[in-house]
């Protein structure tokens, strides 16, 4: 018997794997040729009396009203001049993430092949955490800033954001932005709503990123993927058993799907948790959602998310009691 059961799960592998390098093999066949523009290097290295040429080059990043001596005071600042040295330390050759960046849209534009392309700049903006790659109408803009490595001096963030200041969450920070304009927003404010909704963002990046590790993807530590592993059945019992999953308390997006130290279950557990594991709840829905409905992944972004969790047979894996 564990013979044939060997053999099954050998078949079903190299069935998965054949529909897998079938679209990786479709995906490299793509045309796709990406220009980055270096806009902090322009603007760090310039004189001030240049200042009007980059402002002619990039008038998008030099809003009206502002004065060109607030530009030529941040040019010239020691501390502004500091952090461009460090991201040019890093970044100084953009090639590696450029050719990252080509594969990302190449899987882009095979699943959805009306996608924009974007002009992909780089800058060093304000450390705005919420804001690390913005994905918006024909422009990619990516704050370097935010990818030095999560233990960087120049950082004072609570350590579950700075975790996320490496290299490797520049690929999924961009499929972040980018869903937003592909996977409509929770029409209820419901806690299943919210993190259907969280759950097909990742579901995207399982699409996206075949490379990345579940961790990457989500900006979890490995131990914190293990940990909601170890504790999905007990997760959604208490889901099911407090009421939650069509509860519209304010409070819950807090507690469960918001960027957060840890989890709000208000028990012991509470400080062992990652936080947002609704979201990580949100996406074993949809993925077994997929695996059980013959659907593209564009129907299923717009689906009703009740509708998404009634025919996705979800089953949390058990755990030893």
């Amino acid at each position: 018997m564990n013979k044939y059961l060997v053999a099954i799960v050998l078949l079903i592998s190299m069935l998965y794997c054949d529909k897998k390098s079938k679209v990786e093999k479709a995906v490299e066949k793509i045309p796709l040729k990406l220009k980055v523009y270096r806009f902090e290097k322009a603007f760090f290295e310039i004189k001030p009396n240049e200042l009007s040429n980059i402002k002619a080059e990039y008038p998008f990043f030099f809003p009206e009203g502002v004065s060109d001596s607030v530009w030529i005071e941040k040019m010239q600042n020691p501390q502004w001049q500091e952090l461009y040295q460090e991201v040019e330390k890093k970044y100084s050759n953009f090639g590696k993430q450029t050719s990252e960046i080509e594969d990302l849209f190449k899987h882009i534009k095979y699943f959805f092949p009306n996608a924009v392309m974007p002009k992909v700049y780089t800058v060093i903006a304000d450390m705005d955490y919420n804001n690390k790659a913005i994905y918006a109408n024909d422009k990619l803009v990516i704050s370097l800033e935010l990818y030095l490595g999560a233990n960087h001096k120049f950082y004072e963030f609570p350590k579950y954001i700075e975790q996320n200041f490496e290299e490797r969450q520049m690929m999924p920070d961009i499929v972040t932005s980018f869903s937003l304009g592909k996977i409509p927003p929770p029409r209820e404010k419901k806690l299943l709503a919210e993190m259907i909704y969280y759950g097909k963002q990742l579901y995207l990046k399982d699409e996206l990123l075949p490379e990345y590790n579940d961790a990457e993807k989500i900006g979890y530590l490995p131990e914190q993927i293990t940990w909601c592993q170890e504790n999905e059945s007990y997760i959604w019992r208490y889901f099911i058993e407090k009421e939650l999953l069509y509860s519209t308390d304010s409070k819950l997006p807090n507690r469960f799907t918001n960027m957060a130290p840890f989890s709000k279950f208000y028990l012991e557990i509470d400080n062992e948790s990652p936080g947002r594991v609704g979201q990580w709840i949100g996406w074993q829905i949809v993925r077994s959602f997929m695996q059980n409905n013959k659907i593209s992944m564009q129907e299923m972004i717009k689906m009703d998310a009740k509708e998404l969790f009634e025919k996705s047979k979800y089953k949390p894996k058990k755990t030893d009691e």
